[in-house]
């Protein structure tokens, strides 16, 4: 039975195809209601994210999530959150639209005495959120150091590399890039540049455009290094585009998503980095669980990443 736009009516068999702006997934009467906001609904993780918590809350049987899609907009999102405190809800869980403005739902939280986790992107303060809130990801200083020092053992640690980042206005892209730059240059990488950097904000068509562009303007590097998959695939399909094989550069991404870990056995992907989004999505629900129930818990949780190469990447393959 396929998920579908309900306006907060009961689904029983969601499916991993999940268009709705709305959705309402009950487990079992008298369960615990927490109220989740996704930054988007159309991105290859956070759709992972989404599904993975949709599953687990039906594995537990004792949860039930009204999920909403904040499209990317600050706006939205806080009025979801305010819906969701005037709704009574138990919990919130917050995959955070814009990092930096997170302030206003900490707050809209801590006033209404309704636990909040934020999972996958860290709100801003995580280090000063109340005691009834908490951040449930992976560590973004793992995610690039791993990726960038691996293309630099691919490289031989020489050669320019192009940087494809995320949205600006995310802490996780700023971090990713961040490592990018604390890897290159220094030790055994010493011998690689930084030839171009630039936003594609996370999206495959947008990197697409910024790849085609920098090859129309004669751009030539040994390695291109995108801070997610979807911009990494986008710079693939750009450099096909023009008429270029790109399995001679070194490509790397993050999440190793399906559509990543494809273009990896196809030879174009030479590098990602696995990021449990069912392992975040579990944590962030036996987190506001535990915050319901008023027990202890950590203000900040970590998945581990872990690096994806040819030579493992059957191991990933049914992991996101």
């Amino acid at each position: 039975m396929p998920l579908r736009n309900t306006g907060g009516y009961a689904l029983r068999y969601p499916t991993l195809a999940v268009t709705a702006l709305c959705l309402s997934i009950s487990s079992a009467a008298g369960a615990a209601e927490i109220g989740v906001s996704m930054a988007a609904f159309d991105d290859s993780f956070l759709t992972v994210l989404r599904n993975g918590m949709i599953d687990y809350a039906k594995e537990k049987g004792d949860v039930t999530l009204q999920m909403e899609d904040a499209q990317n907009d600050v706006q939205r999102q806080l009025s979801q959150v305010q819906n969701f405190i005037a709704l009574g809800v138990d919990a919130i869980i917050v995959n955070a639209v814009d990092t930096d403005g997170t302030q206003a739902l900490t707050q809209l939280a801590e006033d209404a005495k309704i636990p909040l986790v934020y999972v996958n992107r860290q709100p801003v303060n995580v280090d000063e959120l109340p005691s009834d809130q908490a951040f449930v990801a992976s560590d973004e200083v793992e995610s690039g150091t791993l990726q960038t020092k691996e293309v630099c053992r691919l490289l031989g640690g020489k050669g320019k590399v192009a940087v494809i980042v995320g949205e600006l206005s995310n802490q996780a892209a700023r971090q990713r890039t961040q490592d990018v730059h604390d890897v290159i240059g220094t030790g055994e990488c010493k011998g690689m540049e930084i030839a171009a950097e630039q936003s594609a904000n996370w999206t495959r068509i947008e990197a697409y455009d910024l790849m085609t562009n920098w090859l129309s303007n004669g751009l030539q590097v040994d390695a291109i290094i995108a801070n997610g998959d979807e911009s990494a695939i986008g710079a693939i399909q750009a450099i096909r585009a023009a008429g270029q094989d790109p399995q001679p550069l070194v490509i790397a991404g993050i999440n190793a998503t399906k559509e990543a870990l494809v273009s990896m056995k196809e030879g174009d992907l030479d590098v990602t980095v696995f990021q449990d989004a069912f392992g975040q999505g579990n944590t962030a629900i036996d987190v506001a669980l535990r915050l319901i129930d008023g027990e202890p818990v950590e203000q900040k949780t970590y998945v581990p990443f872990e690096l994806v190469t040819p030579e493992n990447m059957r191991e990933y393959e049914t992991r996101n």
